[in-house]
């Protein structure tokens, strides 16, 4: 969880998590000749943390540290092997079949390829439409109004010159303008975001994020924004969440991890970010060696451990550490940060 300082005072008052999770964990069976377990990989290896609603989130990390395990798991694509997700005050372990269905009408979801995540034979009307009617909206005077609002809120306008129109007959930043609504066509509380941005075009991918701002402010709307690129999440989120290894290893609110990165990862990341001044071709970044280690048999210690300068032998290679709060109210999992050792 979050430390009382990462949380906003208001929030603290009058708020409750919209969501929490706690101990989240998702493994996935390998089986040899599709008959004998070989092992796990262990996609998901402990995540905790809570979201408040209205509140714009950042899981960012390298490719499978697990932020899009953590996404599915979410949503319910995936089941957890151990663990609790808890919405609003309810552990979805616990949910019936009914709760389920309104589960997925609170929670939204925008793929990483637009393209690929509608049915290429319907029309913008009929891929807006399907969602309202499994969800039981009858009245095609309901679903023409919310689809309307919809599309003008994401700016597909004049709505009637699209409703008629097939997803190939669209613009990839249209396309995606209508993943995100047909995300919204149920009115959510909380939008999951899978790298929303990152198969578009760089000048579309502002748009898109303001888009989603907008739609958050006007609706307060909880985000758990996921991507790999830090130079996004500067204009976007309230707080981060670092991910490496199937963990997360830093939480913080965005301008204090921006400006002062406590985990070694976190500082490799942030030093491995693209950087338009061009006095920086005249060196190279300097970079962590080796590889993250493999998730089907993960090292007992840090997972940093074999690419971190700082680590302490017998220490970070024997034992997993804990969240340690810092002094700005940080939590990072690393060693160097126990208050114990430093005494």
């Amino acid at each position: 969880m979050l430390s009382k300082a990462e949380v906003p005072v208001a929030e603290q008052a009058t708020q409750k998590p919209i969501l929490s999770v706690r101990n989240l964990h998702t493994w996935f069976e390998i089986r040899r000749l599709g008959f004998f377990k070989a092992g796990e990989v262990k996609a998901l290896d402990g995540v905790d943390f809570d979201l408040y609603p209205g509140e714009a989130v950042s899981i960012v990390g390298e490719s499978g540290c697990g932020k899009s395990t953590l996404a599915k798991t979410i949503l319910g694509i995936h089941q957890p092997t151990k663990g609790e997700i808890i919405f609003e005050g309810k552990k979805l372990s616990e949910f019936t079949k009914e709760d389920r269905k309104e589960y997925t009408a609170k929670v939204g979801y925008v793929q990483q390829d637009p393209y690929g995540a509608m049915a290429s034979f319907m029309t913008v009307k009929r891929i807006l439409e399907e969602p309202m009617l499994i969800h039981g909206i009858r009245s095609p005077e309901e679903r023409n109004r919310r689809i309307r609002q919809v599309l003008e809120e994401v700016k597909l306008t004049p709505v009637e010159d699209f409703l008629p129109k097939y997803p190939h007959q669209l613009s990839g930043g249209q396309q995606q303008r209508l993943v995100i609504a047909r995300a919204m066509i149920l009115e959510p509380k909380l939008l999951v975001a899978d790298e929303p941005v990152s198969m578009l075009d760089a000048s579309v991918r502002v748009e898109i994020l303001q888009l989603l701002r907008s739609l958050q402010e006007r609706h307060n709307l909880a985000i758990i924004y996921i991507t790999h690129d830090l130079s996004t999440v500067r204009y976007f989120s309230e707080r981060i969440f670092v991910m490496y290894g199937a963990k997360i290893v830093e939480q913080s609110g965005t301008r204090q991890l921006l400006e002062n990165p406590e985990h070694p990862y976190t500082k490799a990341l942030l030093e491995a970010t693209s950087d338009p001044d061009a006095e920086n071709l005249k060196t190279f970044k300097k970079v962590p060696s080796g590889e993250p280690p493999s998730l089907l048999n993960p090292p007992p210690g840090c997972r940093f451990y074999a690419r971190c300068e700082f680590a302490i032998h017998g220490l970070c290679d024997k034992q997993m550490p804990p969240d340690f709060e810092t002094a700005d109210g940080k939590l990072v999992r690393c060693w160097l940060y126990d208050p114990e050792r430093k005494q």
